[in-house]
């Protein structure tokens, strides 16, 4: 399910501003996801289970439940603290309704991950947290479509002394996010999932569901609006022996319209950690134009583009979540589909995108188109093309959130029937309750 997103300013302000003194907060959700398709094979979790190709076969239907608790408290003026523990269960659905999951369970045992414990303090315009905490930067986030968020090990530190003006610096030591590249640099034993540690039966795994982020790495980044309606924004990221790159975004909304602009590069370094053929690099660039009438329509298309990239062997892409890279990781790119992540991001490809969400009769709806267009990348045979359509209609019931969504899906690299070169099309139903309390 696509959860709106708390800034990263607004997850480090959280404890300094939104608590009274002594104030002890408690709070958290209950989550039933449910998918199926009818795909040749399964595309759902990263359990692999016996095909199917009809709708709410056990082989290609997934079930899981989560309940998530919080705790957050001023410690004394200016200082707080925050602990949260997700816990995921099957309900005993799988063999019987189910056969997969989305997260970290081996379909035996429920599993259980303190995914957040940080503490916080503000003095004057300056605020630090330092922890496990949730992360929201264009190229290290916390990706949310899933049953459990990954999270990071790290501190952040950000001023806002300068008018207008947002200033962030973020060390990042560990991470539970699933990542292309481990330790040996050939990423064959890299974990696959949000929470990639738990029930991992793999005995080079000391049982932490958090593991060393490229064995560290660094951000900056600066926010400005100064020149109302436009927003700017500029990161940089340093992860030593593995990555680093930049990200630059305008966005400017102004009597309902809206307009952004998106670039984006990341070199890629070769070493003992990272098993290239040779440093590389790949960029991308995105554009988007929307329109709004206030609680009736929003409307917005866009396009990107990802360079070429020859050098390493694996035609490394751009732009993608640098904390997810083995699990097709999310993009901040305007294009990102809704579901079928990892195509907007590929080496030379173009994509477009098509969004249109309102309210009818208090029902929140939605469709989402995206389609990419991958192109040789310098050598002679075709790359994989995707196209997706999301329909979704939501609904809040006080603290009960329901959401449906259709998602029909037409990928060159999935559902290839035996036989054939290329994939199917397949339907997708899936739907989401969130009880918040």
């Amino acid at each position: 399910m696509k959860f709106t997103k708390m800034s990263l300013v607004a997850a480090l302000l959280i404890g300094s501003s939104a608590f009274a003194i002594d104030n002890v907060k408690v709070s958290g959700d209950a989550k039933l996801y449910y998918a199926t398709d009818d795909a040749k094979t399964d595309g759902i979790s990263s359990v692999t289970t016996t095909a199917s190709d009809s709708l709410f076969n056990a082989g290609s239907s997934a079930g899981q439940a989560a309940l998530s608790l919080g705790i957050t408290a001023d410690l004394t003026k200016n200082i707080s603290a925050g602990v949260n523990t997700t816990v995921l269960t099957t309900l005993g659905l799988q063999g019987q309704l189910v056969n997969n999951v989305w997260e970290g369970t081996d379909l035996v045992s429920d599993s259980w991950i303190v995914d957040e414990a940080w503490i916080a303090a503000t003095v004057g315009n300056t605020t630090g947290k330092i922890g496990r905490m949730k992360l929201d930067t264009p190229l290290v986030f916390t990706e949310t479509w899933s049953i459990v968020e990954n999270t990071f090990e790290a501190a952040v530190v950000i001023n806002q002394d300068i008018p207008d003006t947002t200033l962030v610096g973020a060390y990042v030591g560990g991470s539970n996010g699933s990542s292309l590249f481990n330790g040996n640099g050939t990423g064959t034993n890299a974990p696959v999932g949000i929470a990639n540690r738990i029930q991992n039966n793999d005995a080079s795994y000391d049982g932490s569901t958090f593991s060393q982020f490229y064995n560290g790495a660094f951000a900056a980044g600066i926010v400005n609006n100064s020149v109302k309606p436009l927003t700017v924004q500029a990161w940089y990221y340093d992860a030593p022996q593995y990555v680093d790159g930049f990200w630059l975004q305008a966005d400017v909304a102004m009597e309902g319209i809206s307009a952004g602009a998106q670039y984006t590069q990341i070199n890629y370094n070769k070493s003992n950690n990272l098993a290239i053929t040779a440093d590389s690099d790949n960029d991308a660039y995105a554009f988007k134009l929307g329109y709004e009438m206030k609680d009736v329509l929003s409307a917005s298309v866009a396009y990107s583009q990802t360079g070429k990239e020859t050098k390493s062997g694996f035609g490394l892409g751009a732009a993608q979540n640098l904390a997810t890279l083995g699990n097709n990781a999310q993009t901040k790119l305007y294009t990102e589909a809704w579901w079928n992540y990892g195509y907007v991001t590929r080496a030379d490809t173009s994509a477009l995108n098509v969004t249109v969400t309102g309210n009818a009769a208090g029902i929140d709806l939605g469709a989402y188109y995206t389609q990419t267009n991958s192109d040789k990348n310098g050598g002679t045979a075709e790359r994989p093309d995707m196209k997706e359509l999301t329909v979704t209609a939501g609904k809040a019931f006080g603290p009960l959130d329901a959401k449906l969504a259709y998602i029909y899906t037409k990928a060159d690299d999935q559902n290839i029937k035996v036989g054939a070169t290329k994939g199917s099309a397949y339907n997708t139903i899936q739907a989401y309750l969130t009880l918040n309390f």
